[in-house]
């Protein structure tokens, strides 16, 4: 192994190291000797790497935002239906935060803004929410009166909210919750030519691809069952969130 891949390798693993630190201990609790500890590293390493906690924490941001943007960006642009991207892309994420501590620990670092970054993690979501949205709209499959702008703002707020509640029980990002939030949505957003169309599980190869365990060192990181199509009624689905 060459210095250089020796470098990357320790890089990467302070940054894993410092992930696990802040989303044990908060960023004020955790400690660079517990992040070069956890690494494997000595102090002189990390210093070596990052001036201060701050620059750690930086850089598990980084991280996050480049694993979330990947992972956005494999369902903003394809074939098929837009509202059924939006559906799948929801539940990728979801499996991300279930397997990725930078990721969980990046998007819990930008909301606390603990060390006065700046970094805005959920920018890019925001973006993929509406532009899915927008795209469903262009193509006829929204519902009469169902506005892009509205509606991403509904989904960015029960997105948002699960995941917040997910730093306290991570159930709350299994399959099965995700799809009694489609359940409920769908047959209110959806046109009505997609109805039994739509999948609120997600389609197949959202459940049987690979998320890693890691976002540091990839390019940029629970599985339920729900019968096919949407649901006409949408009292009868059961907000079973837990």
């Amino acid at each position: 192994m060459t210095k250089q891949d020796r470098a990357v390798r320790t890089r990467l693993a302070l940054i894993r190291s410092a992930a696990e630190q802040f989303e044990a201990r908060g960023y004020v609790r955790a400690s660079l000797a517990e992040i070069s500890a956890g690494a494997g590293v000595s102090s002189g390493a990390l210093h070596f790497h990052f001036a201060n906690k701050a620059a750690v924490a930086e850089a598990v941001e980084h991280a996050a935002e480049d694993a979330l943007r990947e992972a956005a960006a494999r369902h903003q642009h394809g074939d098929g239906s837009a509202l059924q991207r939006l559906v799948d892309v929801t539940h990728h994420i979801a499996r991300l935060l279930c397997a990725d501590v930078v990721v969980r620990a990046g998007l819990r670092l930008n909301a606390e803004q603990a060390a006065g970054r700046v970094r805005d993690l959920r920018r890019g979501w925001r973006e993929c929410v509406l532009g899915l949205l927008a795209e469903a709209e262009r193509v006829g499959e929204l519902a009469a009166g169902v506005t892009p702008q509205r509606t991403s703002a509904v989904v960015l707020a029960a997105t948002t909210g699960i995941e917040v509640l997910a730093r306290e029980d991570h159930g709350w990002l299994a399959r099965p919750s995700l799809t009694d939030l489609w359940q409920l949505l769908l047959p209110c957003l959806a046109a009505p030519c997609l109805a039994g169309t739509l999948d609120p599980a997600g389609s197949p190869s959202v459940g049987s691809s690979s998320v890693g365990s890691s976002s540091v060192g990839s390019s940029s990181a629970a599985s339920g069952q729900a019968g096919p199509g949407v649901r006409a009624d949408a009292g009868r689905a059961g907000l079973a969130l837990r």
